[in-house]
């Protein structure tokens, strides 16, 4: 891994956790894309290109649930350059109902040129999946 790729990572997780979405979106190639291989019912498997990143960010996420900090962050290295590993514990809040958030997340990122063209989310939608039915009873 190059050190490019390692902060361009640390970038990305800062960014995410002070919610600043036009940093994120800015570490994004024009056509890179977030996905969750797993997820509850309602949440896209894909959202792709700045503008639907930063359309998804401002509009669902970043009334869903803030982070105070990330645990336990392990950035591994690949034989594959581009190929970085990362897995954290984001802590925080769900912001609708004020409950305390906890996730686990592994998270496969491949970044070309110092953007991030794929990053695959491996979230616990176990969480997820309880945070949306107790945000739908609000």
């Amino acid at each position: 891994m190059t050190a490019m790729s390692r902060e361009v990572v640390e970038r990305l997780l800062r960014a995410s956790r002070e919610r600043d979405t036009e940093t994120f979106v800015g570490l994004f190639a024009p056509d890179g894309y977030i996905e969750w291989p797993f997820r509850p019912a309602g949440v896209p498997g894909r959202v792709e290109g700045r503008d639907q990143l930063r359309e998804f960010l401002t509009m669902q996420a970043n009334g869903l649930v803030e982070f105070d900090e990330y645990r336990n962050t392990v950035i591994h290295e690949t034989i594959d350059p581009q190929v970085v590993i990362v897995e954290y514990e984001a802590h925080g809040t769900v912001i609708p109902t004020g409950a305390p958030l906890h996730q686990t997340v592994i998270a496969v990122l491949r970044i070309r040129d110092g953007l991030v063209v794929s990053y695959r989310d491996y979230l616990n939608p176990l969480v997820l999946a309880e945070i949306l039915a107790d945000v739908g009873n609000v």
